[in-house]
């Protein structure tokens, strides 16, 4: 069986400014701002929310089917995933579209500046989740307006049970919609900012949450995860990383795994670990898909750091 992640392809451009941009914007002037940054270092990144998670759940082994608009553009992306022999089969192609875009510079503060075009992402609604087969769990991620809402609903006709995962598109939502949407899902992750937006949105705290899906997950970074369920609360350690070189991406690491464990069967203390496990992997690596490991070096670093071995294939 396979896991249907609804969300967005993208290309990351990512460019390092070799200063301060304090050093170049005038407070006083910002009105009228007109500024250019010469950035010699560049790399473009094949990324966004849906590529990434089937990226990770593949690596894990599971079977990522990514449900997704593109646009002519994807040629590149469309390579990389047939090289991760993840499908392609619900990843539609919008003429006269670019695939989304996001151009990020960062300075020697780490602050960014980053332009972010949709492109064809705002087109998700044109995808349809009942066309997709042999589907046992699947993932609602930031994606299109349009087609966040309509894709959800498309689970529920299909019978498929899923998890809500806003991210950066909560902002689109009021708190009825977002009611709404954990009406519909069965299990529903943020991270804590997210969490925060989202109950003062629904007036929803934890506990009425959890009344309403088998699961809420709140990731908190390095400090690890909360899932709540009905039966009990769970607390998952964060893992010690080797080097922490890239944050972005690390959430959709963390719901590969958390896909994998939904897809396996895997009780909610083990399955926090392996989503925990691939984010701090993740963050060893530049680049939101660069990471990589063997069946046998990932159950070799999960024993290592949770005291258990990891049964599964």
């Amino acid at each position: 069986m396979s896991a249907l992640i609804c969300g967005s392809f993208a290309f990351d451009t990512i460019m390092v400014f070799n200063d301060r941009f304090k050093n170049h914007i005038l407070p006083e002037q910002v009105h009228i701002i007109n500024v250019s940054f010469m950035v010699p270092d560049m790399r473009r990144e094949f990324g966004g929310c849906a590529g990434n998670i089937a990226y990770n759940l593949k690596l894990l082994g599971g079977n990522p089917v990514p449900m997704a608009t593109v646009g002519t553009d994807f040629s590149p992306y469309a390579e990389w995933m047939d090289k991760w022999e993840i499908s392609r089969d619900y990843v539609k192609e919008v003429p006269h579209t670019y695939t989304a875009q996001a151009f990020i510079t960062t300075d020697m503060d780490d602050n960014q500046i980053t332009a972010f075009h949709p492109g064809a992402m705002s087109f998700s609604h044109q995808n349809k989740v009942d066309d997709a087969a042999n589907i046992k769990v699947g993932i609602l991620s930031p994606d299109g307006r349009d087609g966040m809402i309509q894709h959800a609903q498309e689970f529920v006709e299909a019978g498929v049970p899923f998890i809500f995962d806003p991210g950066q598109g909560l902002p689109m939502f009021d708190g009825t919609e977002l009611r709404q949407f954990i009406e519909q899902a069965k299990w529903v992750i943020v991270n804590d900012y997210e969490w925060k937006l989202m109950s003062e949105r629904t007036d929803l705290d934890i506990a009425q949450v959890v009344e309403r899906v088998d699961a809420l997950i709140v990731t908190r970074g390095s400090s690890g995860s909360t899932i709540y369920t009905k039966q009990a609360n769970y607390s998952i350690p964060s893992v010690q990383v080797n080097a922490v070189n890239d944050p972005t991406g690390c959430g959709d690491a963390y719901r590969g795994g958390l896909l994998y464990g939904l897809l396996n069967d895997i009780d909610w203390e083990t399955t926090g670990r392996i989503a925990s496990l691939m984010g701090a992997i993740k963050v060893e690596h530049h680049g939101t898909q660069n990471h990589h490991f063997t069946s046998d070096e990932f159950k070799q670093r999960f024993q290592q750091n949770f005291g258990y071995s990891l049964l599964v294939s």
